[in-house]
């Protein structure tokens, strides 16, 4: 096995989709990637219907928590080798610069947080990013990126933002 990979995912409030490919990096990309998670605005805490979702499945959210992507740009920070924004308002924003260039695509995902107006419906609403998610996250993980240069891997990226059901 090569060197890990690190990968930020970034939304605005750091709440629902980023930490859903956060933990879903980590946790299908078997060592090979070591997923961040981070926000231009973020709320100061996990949507808690994104970690009982994510618990519910058996996975480790005992480390995840809302973050400002200022944590992830200047002097000391953890070089990311990837950069992936999840929503749509991310996107637009003026990002930091990130040390080392990394490789960025935009994988649109409609947000869950708020979208029903019972519980049962906010549930169905992250059930449904979650598979968005997946479904990029195994795309990409199946991807052969140490075979591609940077160009071809900021193409196939994109590709998977743009071709997968729920793309924005």
């Amino acid at each position: 096995m090569g060197q890990v990979k690190n990968v930020l995912v970034l939304c605005t409030g750091n709440s629902a989709r980023s930490v859903l490919g956060e933990v879903l990096i980590n946790e299908l990309g078997q060592g090979r990637f070591r997923a961040y998670s981070a926000g231009s605005q973020p709320t100061g805490k996990p949507n808690p219907f994104a970690v009982e979702l994510l618990d519910g499945l058996g996975y480790d959210t005992s480390y995840v928590r809302s973050k400002s992507w200022d944590e992830f740009s200047g002097d000391g920070a953890v070089t990311m080798d990837y950069v992936i924004i999840v929503c749509s308002s991310a996107a637009g924003e003026t990002c930091p610069y990130w040390a080392g260039a990394p490789v960025s695509a935009h994988w649109g995902i409609p947000d869950p947080a708020g979208a029903g107006e019972t519980d049962e419906e906010n549930r169905a609403a992250f059930r449904l990013a979650h598979q968005r998610m997946k479904a990029r996250v195994e795309a990409f993980l199946a991807l052969p990126l140490d075979d591609m240069d940077t160009a071809a891997q900021k193409a196939a990226l994109q590709k998977i933002g743009q071709e997968l059901e729920g793309a924005a």
